[in-house]
């Protein structure tokens, strides 16, 4: 998930996170023990299905040129959640029982991050990719960093300012960007200003809620080269709803788009679609 950022009026995707619940409170911790305890209750669950994915589609990837030595950049990167579970030999229930469970609860932010190196350290898998993370909260992508899940850390509102000297310099050697949470937060402008300092050929790798429209997004990255194609029948669960008022406004939007919500939205969970840019050559 991405710490929350208001599109521009002029953006369609300016409402379409208006009824969803807000977490603010969770995003920009010092640590990530508040946020896995929150979302714990509402089963989240995209970066479990986004682990997999993201791994072939980084395979695919370092098998075309440059090759291996091709940086990830996870966007909205929070804690470093999709960093842990693509790098190292661990899963979802895993963060979980560690951050949620009594074996945590006790420890101070330093005492956890000591704790942590050595915890990601011990399953970093011999396949690691370089990752770069990107997010408007300054002490979620601390912690990433400091514990090794990321390599690079930008807490950058690219909505609203162009990429720092030091991003546009690691966007260089980016070959992937992958999102799980953050569609709807951030917009095309994000995209562009990300594309527009690219130097490789660049794949992007992005799960979006049905709820919020990426028409905007794909347009932006088909004027930079890049072709979007998705699996329509194929969808992913997010979490489970907050309540009723959540729900019902998933479900308006889901209809509103022409979909179908039975057994999906209506059956009371978030679904997510994957959307696959590649460039046109490829």
């Amino acid at each position: 998930m991405c710490a929350h950022r208001q599109p521009g009026p002029d953006d369609p995707t300016a409402d379409a996170m208006a009824g969803k619940t807000r977490f603010d409170d969770i995003y920009d911790q010092p640590d990530p023990r508040s946020y896995f305890r929150r979302l714990a209750p509402y089963d989240y669950e995209i970066p479990h299905h986004a682990q997999a994915v993201f791994r072939r589609t980084l395979a695919a990837r370092r098998a075309a040129p440059p090759g291996p030595g091709l940086t990830v950049l996870d966007l909205c990167c929070s804690y470093g959640l999709n960093a842990a579970l693509l790098n190292h030999d661990l899963t979802l229930a895993d963060l979980y029982a560690h951050y949620a469970g009594d074996g945590t609860t006790d420890l101070t932010t330093s005492e956890l991050i000591d704790l942590d190196k050595e915890f990601y350290a011990a399953r970093r898998r011999p396949d690691a990719v370089r990752l770069v993370g990107v997010d408007t909260a300054a002490h979620a992508t601390a912690y990433a960093l400091a514990v090794g899940l990321l390599d690079e850390a930008y807490a950058e509102n690219l909505e609203r300012v162009p990429p720092s000297h030091g991003l546009a310099r690691a966007m260089a050697g980016v070959g992937l960007i992958t999102v799980t949470g953050g569609i709807g937060y951030v917009t095309h402008r994000t995209f562009d200003a990300l594309l527009d300092a690219a130097r490789l050929p660049l794949w992007v790798s992005a799960f979006v809620l049905r709820t919020v429209p990426y028409d905007r997004i794909s347009q932006s990255l088909t004027e930079h080269g890049l072709r979007t194609t998705t699996d329509a029948g194929r969808l992913y669960p997010q979490r489970l709803f907050t309540g009723p008022d959540e729900q019902r406004d998933a479900v308006e939007r889901v209809r509103a788009a022409g979909d179908d919500t039975t057994g999906l939205e209506s059956a009371g969970r978030y679904y997510t679609r994957l959307y696959e840019s590649r460039p046109r050559a490829v």
